[in-house]
């Protein structure tokens, strides 16, 4: 299943999702002028980018957002930026975070999941309920294909809903009466995202529905991880959102479990350094390599 595949390449090569989310501000200005476009300064940045760090990351994501914003031609960059990560082997997680139900979900499937934005994995939003997954998992059950649902996402203002109380009464099963207790709306998310993922289990002990968890998020990392030990989650935040190796140690079971998201702090990396236009791949793999350990510091 691919999350067997996502885990031997997190055992292999260390934990790390590097984001290609670029920007005009972030590409070297040598590079963005010579280009013809910006779409297609983005590709060529993007290439670069992963021959240098093939070796060195479990995985890519790419946010979709940076090529919408070029319009079609950027649409192509994403388009291509996909079928090279995928071309070299590597597993890559589309971020487009889709929630929507019925007809409108399926056609969302059939565009990420077969057509020319195929992605391995892709983000999803929970917020319809089930009926926002399901139409996701008929790709699911061939194997080759995954989710990750948001949880805690790791912005400053996700505790207004996700934070959010959740009442959890005594059940009409029980024999013995308890307090109604309160909980976290996220930790009801993550439980269902457990459920849901209950049936695509691979040999690694992990679903390929897995969940977004916020690095920053405060000790929704911890409780995510201890109260369902089978999701394999993402963890954005690292880098330029703050967070450290210290900060997503409790996503981790034995070194593995999760892949630790970062983009601006690996693909910017050039900034302020000699030579940016030519050395850049060289200067995203060394943040790449200095991630790495230090989040393998915290986890081994």
């Amino acid at each position: 299943m691919i999350i067997d595949r996502l885990y031997e390449a997190v055992e292999a090569r260390g934990p790390v999702c590097l984001g290609l989310d670029p920007t005009p501000e972030l590409l070297p200005p040598g590079l963005l002028s010579a280009a013809g476009s910006p779409a297609e300064a983005y590709l060529r940045f993007n290439r670069a980018i992963v021959d240098a760090t093939l070796d060195l990351v479990a995985c890519y994501k790419v946010q979709i957002a940076h090529y919408e914003a070029l319009g079609v031609e950027g649409m192509a960059c994403y388009r291509d930026t996909l079928r090279y990560i995928r071309g070299r082997g590597a597993l890559v997680i589309g971020d487009v975070k889709r929630g929507d139900i019925g007809s409108t979900a399926a056609r969302y499937a059939v565009a990420h999941f077969e057509g020319d934005f195929e992605a391995d994995f892709i983000t999803v939003n929970p917020y319809f309920g089930t009926d926002a997954i399901s139409p996701f998992l008929p790709y699911l059950e061939r194997g080759k294909k995954g989710l990750f649902v948001l949880i805690r996402t790791s912005n400053p203002s996700a505790p207004e809903l996700q934070g959010f109380p959740h009442l959890s009464r005594p059940s009409r099963f029980s024999c013995h009466a308890s307090p109604v207790t309160r909980h976290p709306l996220y930790l009801r998310v993550a439980e269902l995202v457990a459920r849901w993922g209950e049936g695509f289990v691979g040999t690694c002990g992990y679903s390929a529905i897995g969940g977004v968890v916020g690095a920053t998020a405060g000790d929704a990392l911890a409780q995510v991880r201890r109260r369902f030990p089978s999701l394999f989650l993402l963890v954005p935040g690292y880098g330029a959102q703050g967070a450290r190796g210290k900060d997503v140690a409790a996503a981790f079971r034995d070194g593995n479990g999760a892949v630790v998201a970062a983009a601006r702090s690996l693909i910017g990396a050039h900034r302020e350094k000699p030579d940016p236009e030519r050395r850049f791949p060289d200067y995203a793999r060394e943040a790449v390599e200095a991630m790495r350990e230090d989040i393998r510091r915290w986890t081994r």
